[in-house]
């Protein structure tokens, strides 16, 4: 391949330069949530780094949008990550785990928080910025759905932990591990996006998006596994390799399943053109990205 001509190097080079300056502009109002809400954010796993990583995937993954496009991606992924923390490593009981569900859910749909409560506050402020946004009366019912799928993942995980806690033999199928990869919390965050930004013009824009998502997030659950085994080892968390499989056979799964992903995007290009090129981005920015690393500091 010929070299790029002077003229098309700066042009690149200036373009990844203003995505990065979108990146630093997110990952300070990311700083500025975690000093707000500082009991939610354990330092590690939630670190600088973390939060320069997270930035980063929204401004390479849509190019197109503004920092302040982006404000809501980015503020629901890091949310997702201070819910997962409470879940999968604070809670000490599935009662807890589930009251913590259910309180978030009673904020999704609308009630105060209660005093003390962090991780609601923090929710209530995302709920109450999209609920000044165009779409959020008609499409908030799917906010909330996928909000209550992500919860309910996150809690059947939270059970398989305790069974195999308790009988190492006790292990979800591969199947029914992967059906659970809405736990990941990737298609709560692309359907917040997607409204604060008015993406779409009808709920069937956003139902069919929301599908394709879903398929898209079974990929990113499958990588983000392979990439972080060693540390789900030592956390005690579950992991696709723990389940009978091996790396080989992930990446099958993985390229059968990007397969899928684009016979179902290829399907919205003429309705939701931008967006499939978002997931399609969604899907090469995290496969890359999990070749050298992951998004969670040490543990």
């Amino acid at each position: 391949m010929p070299p790029d001509t002077p003229a098309i190097a700066f042009e690149q080079a200036a373009e990844h330069g203003r995505i990065c300056s979108v990146a630093a502009r997110g990952q300070r109002d990311l700083q500025e949530r975690v000093a707000a809400y500082r009991d939610l954010f354990p330092d590690p796993p939630v670190d600088a780094t973390m939060l320069s990583a997270l930035a980063l995937s929204t401004a390479f993954i849509a190019p197109w949008c503004s920092a302040s496009d982006l404000r809501t991606a980015n503020r629901t992924s890091l949310w997702v990550t201070a819910e997962d923390w409470r879940i999968d490593s604070v809670a000490a009981s599935l009662a807890e785990a589930t009251a913590t569900a259910t309180a978030c859910l009673s904020v999704a749909a609308g009630a105060t928080p209660a005093d003390g409560d962090e991780l609601a506050r923090f929710l209530a402020d995302i709920r109450d910025d999209l609920a000044v946004t165009p779409l959020f009366a008609r499409l908030g019912h799917l906010w909330q759905d996928e909000l209550r799928r992500m919860l309910d993942a996150e809690l059947q995980e939270w059970q398989w932990k305790a069974a195999r806690n308790a009988d190492p033999a006790d292990l979800p199928s591969p199947g029914d591990y992967l059906a659970n990869a809405a736990g990941y919390g990737a298609t709560w965050v692309n359907i917040s996006h997607w409204i604060a930004t008015s993406a779409v013009d009808t709920e069937d824009q956003l139902v069919a998006l929301v599908t394709a998502s879903q398929e898209v997030e079974k990929v990113l659950r499958l990588v983000n596994d392979l990439a972080s085994y060693d540390r789900d080892v030592k956390a005690g968390d579950l992991n696709i390799l723990m389940l009978g499989i091996d790396e080989d056979e992930v990446r099958q799964q993985v390229a059968a399943l990007i397969e899928r992903c684009d016979t179902l995007l290829d399907r919205l290009t003429d309705t939701c053109a931008q967006q499939v090129g978002y997931l399609r981005r969604v899907l090469g920015f995290t496969t890359g990205f999990y070749h050298g690393t992951d998004f969670w500091g040490p543990r």
